[in-house]
């Protein structure tokens, strides 16, 4: 799926024009015609496709009918709940900390309302040439990260993931303030923070360093370090992660089974 790095369009894609009821419902009412335009030519479709395309296809439309079903789930119990109050912001922050800080806002926003329960975020691109001078880090991100064991760049490159780390325990720190049933927003809540390199300097995908925050509803117990074999398949913790949120599958791309946690 394409990322959205614009708050303005974020905020408005989960809340509408500030967030009203009346936004909501009608936001709503927008999703609900773009997924009947997507099926109105499904049977002409359907009858041009050979039997592995028909199978891609009805996988696809299992998606778009469970989305369907969120959304009246949403109109249901959800839509007529005002928000807390958000100013809608002007666009992107030319300041890093405050761009990521207004995205996690909304991101915990929008839990909290109940608009989503699936996010992903992404810190920082891939072969990032960014730099931090407010930590003091001139370098660019991805020059660091080949640090080719230099004390100076694994400095660098580690000031640069303790300050990525630290933006997102303020957003857990809200969470983990916000009330929510009978615990709170992170009581309910599985976080995973990681990365798809162990040593970014050889681009080795062994030995991931892996945050999970959250209760989870009862499924995760916190205050641990847990250390697997190498060459541990990462998609077992995606499979673990799946069941315990209650969504069995047997296999997710390379994985083996279920993780202990």
């Amino acid at each position: 799926m394409p990322h959205e790095r614009d708050p303005r369009v974020v905020f408005q894609r989960l809340f509408g024009d500030g967030g009203s009821v009346e936004a909501r419902l009608a936001q709503m009412q927008t999703d609900r015609s773009i997924l009947d335009s997507v099926t109105e030519n499904i049977n002409h479709l359907e009858r041009q496709l050979g039997q592995s395309d028909r199978a891609a296809l009805e996988e696809y439309l299992n998606a778009v009918r469970d989305i369907e079903r969120r959304i009246q789930f949403a109109e249901q119990n959800n839509a007529t709940t005002p928000l807390p109050t958000l100013n809608q912001p002007a666009g992107v922050p030319v300041e890093y900390d405050g761009h990521v800080e207004m995205l996690f806002d909304m991101l915990a926003l929008a839990y909290q309302a109940d608009i989503t329960r699936v996010s992903c975020f992404q810190m920082a691109r891939e072969q990032s040439g960014r730099t931090y001078p407010e930590i003091g880090v001139p370098e660019a991100h991805h020059s660091v990260s080949h640090h080719q064991l230099d004390p100076y760049k694994s400095e660098q490159y580690t000031k640069i993931n303790a300050h990525h780390v630290s933006l997102f325990g303020k957003l857990i720190e809200r969470m983990a303030n916000t009330p929510d049933g009978d615990g709170t927003l992170l009581d309910h809540s599985i976080m995973l923070y990681g990365t798809a390199m162990g040593d970014g300097d050889r681009h080795s995908p062994y030995n991931l360093p892996v945050i999970l925050v959250g209760g989870g509803g009862g499924q995760l117990k916190g205050g641990r370090h847990m250390k697997y074999e190498m060459d541990t398949p990462f998609m077992n913790l995606g499979l673990t992660l799946l069941d315990k949120v209650d969504v069995h599958v047997d296999r997710i791309a390379d994985s083996t089974g279920k993780l202990e946690l």
